[in-house]
């Protein structure tokens, strides 16, 4: 097949040790990669160290061309930026490196995989916390029982002794909570920040009257201030960044 070819090669293994669905996966993203689907043609797969070769038809060139410059330059589309991350992800998990190279061998762009600068991973640790939702599951067989809080679309799922739990169950798709307790926290290898758990120490029902409701009564208080806000929601959002009642 004619047209400019780019190879990827891997720098460990060889085609007789490579598994088919392995190299399914790679053959996937780099077509994700270079983007061109009718453009670009998997047309062979080399040894020494395995290279996977693509040729690109003449009139997709300047687009594929113009699409791993970017990436070179640290600037890549969406799309492709999450091809090459898989591809990190997938040479990592192959315990290797990786190269993108034009046909007379130089390198266009080189993928680090296993040996990519990741964050030490750090925690658990634990602080105080609160968590807000509508109470939709209590229940279990052992000490510590699960209990789901829905928000909107999120739900939390939390921890409660027996007791707690016991105390929480009355209110199951009731009224609004605010729960209180002990979050733990971890950072993993991709610098992503993720609470593992939340223990449910206390909790109370939110009033749910409406915020006009709520801003008239501040306002019937002398002296705070809510008589001279204009905009009670955009000031109450305010409040919640740190400032004082104007």
């Amino acid at each position: 097949m004619s047209g400019h070819e780019y190879r990827f090669v891997i720098g460990a293994g060889s085609p007789e040790t490579l598994p088919m669905a392995r190299l399914a996966q790679y053959i996937a993203n780099l077509a994700q990669l270079f983007g061109e689907d009718k453009g670009v043609h998997f047309v062979r797969l080399e040894a020494g160290s395995t290279a996977l070769v693509q040729a690109v038809d003449p009139e997709a060139l300047p687009k594929v061309h113009t699409r791993i410059h970017a990436a070179a330059q640290g600037r890549p589309p969406k799309s492709a930026a999450r091809a090459i991350a898989k591809l990190n992800d997938l040479l990592a998990e192959d315990g290797t490196t990786g190269s993108l190279r034009e046909s007379d061998g130089a390198e266009v762009f080189h993928f680090p995989g296993c040996e990519r600068n990741r964050v030490p991973a750090f925690g658990p640790f634990k602080q105080e916390g609160s968590l807000d939702g509508v109470l939709v599951r209590v229940g279990g067989t052992d000490d510590t029982v699960p209990v789901h809080l829905q928000d909107g679309d999120v739900v939390h799922i939390c921890n409660a002794t027996r007791e707690m739990a016991r105390r929480l169950a009355p209110h199951l798709y009731d009224t609004t909570l605010r729960v209180h307790g002990e979050e733990h926290w971890e950072r993993d290898g991709e610098n992503v920040w993720q609470m593992r758990r939340f223990d449910i120490a206390s909790f109370e029902k939110l009033d749910e009257a409406p915020l006009g409701a709520i801003v008239a009564q501040l306002r019937e208080v002398p002296g705070n201030g809510w008589k001279n806000v204009a905009d009670p929601a955009a000031e109450l959002r305010r409040l919640r960044d740190g400032g004082e009642v104007r």
